[in-house]
């Protein structure tokens, strides 16, 4: 019996045209790949809903709380076995982790893109398509969280990003690799996350900025930051989680204001620690309240901190939030 596979597309590159008298690459008034349905019926009893077509980078937090409900919705109504998100690359790796903190269905969720427009030599999209619909019906890709497929591998939202402005390999996950692969003949995973953490969103109201940390770095932007009432700030720090001295008066006040400060290093291996001692070092920051993220990016970190927003502003609680 056939897998039943719900295809949900939002747009991105996977769905866009190239202008051969331009090059420029933009959406049209038909997504090319509503034309493929068929092509994939002989894999799944698919059915395809369009939330909207937007390039990736006009994708906002609530466009990913509206793709969650449309999810939990059609589920509700008729269940499947899985999804498949089609989505542009830029912004990919944000909507894939929102849905692995915030939907909690048994099914497989799958996420892909393109980075060739359809009419492209080498186009990847319908490729990335049919795979991700091979990964969704594999009943072994249920209880692993949100996937990220390309490129012939499987990655966990939690830890893939985006790596390369233009290369079709360019999701990558920094320290751990690809989760599993798909072969011509099937899917194989090779280690799955050990633990999952979700939170019931029911809206998005608060207002997270992020910030790279820099040699010379001050505390004028941080104070802004305050000044416009933001209702939390990620950091990308430097090294295991340092920043120069001159930021600390301004990270003071945001911790007074209970404005949580949650720090990520800007390096794209290691963990964010609390080690150095010395004015704005790590350990310092720690100890006047600064939240240390376990591993995750910078955009990532935003997500999840705007997610925990909703449930709770207390220090304490958002810092074991982070702890996972």
């Amino acid at each position: 019996m056939k897998a039943k596979i719900l295809i949900i597309h939002t747009g991105g590159t996977i769905s866009m045209t190239e202008d051969k008298a331009t090059g420029s690459v933009s959406p049209g008034q038909l997504n090319p790949l509503s034309k493929e349905t068929a092509a994939l019926s002989d894999l799944a009893d698919i059915s395809v809903q369009e939330v909207f077509h937007l390039p990736s980078p006009h994708i906002t937090p609530s466009h990913m709380l509206q793709l969650k409900n449309t999810i939990e919705e059609a589920y509700n109504k008729s269940a499947f076995d899985g999804v498949v998100i089609t989505h542009g690359t830029d912004t990919l790796e944000e909507t894939a982790y929102f849905l692995d903190l915030t939907v909690t269905l048994p099914i497989s969720i799958v996420v892909t893109g393109a980075m060739r427009s359809s009419n492209e030599i080498g186009a990847d999209g319908l490729y990335n398509l049919i795979s991700s619909v091979r990964v969704a019906s594999d009943e072994v890709s249920k209880n692993k969280g949100v996937l990220v497929v390309l490129n012939d591998e499987i990655h966990s939202a939690k830890n893939v990003t985006k790596t390369h402005t233009s290369n079709v390999s360019t999701f990558q996950s920094p320290q751990y690799g690809p989760i599993g692969i798909v072969t011509k003949r099937g899917i194989s995973f090779h280690h799955h996350p050990i633990s999952q953490e979700n939170y019931a969103v029911k809206d998005l109201t608060k207002k997270v900025t992020l910030i790279k940390a820099y040699a010379g770095m001050d505390s004028g932007l941080l104070f802004a930051i305050k000044n416009l009432q933001y209702d939390g700030i990620v950091i990308e720090a430097l090294g295991q989680g340092n920043l120069p001295p001159q930021a600390v008066e301004g990270i003071e006040a945001l911790i007074s204001a209970n404005i949580p400060v949650v720090l990520v290093s800007r390096c794209f291996n290691g963990i964010a620690q609390d080690v150095y001692g010395y004015s704005g070092g790590g350990k310092h920051l720690k100890d006047i309240g600064v939240i240390f993220s376990n591993g995750l990016n910078g955009q990532k970190a935003r997500i999840k901190l705007l997610v925990a927003l909703s449930e709770t502003c207390d220090m304490k609680e958002l810092a074991e939030i982070f702890k996972n």
